[in-house]
């Protein structure tokens, strides 16, 4: 549970971050993102949830 709590944690911070530093970027991406189809954003977001996944299964392996 600690670990989850650090993972959150750690992204709201880079979140938070990149808020901070590129409004105007984010703002952008924002733009993007309602443009995207949701079958794409849905593609996108597997693609990454599995990479996370592997990420975090490759680390508590060693």
């Amino acid at each position: 549970m600690k670990e989850f709590i650090f993972a959150i944690g750690l992204v709201l911070f880079v979140e938070g971050l990149l808020c901070a530093l590129f409004p105007s970027k984010i703002k952008n991406m924002s733009k993007l993102i309602v443009n995207t189809s949701s079958n794409n954003l849905r593609f996108m977001g597997s693609v990454f949830t599995i990479t996370g996944f592997i990420i975090i299964w490759y680390i508590y392996k060693q």
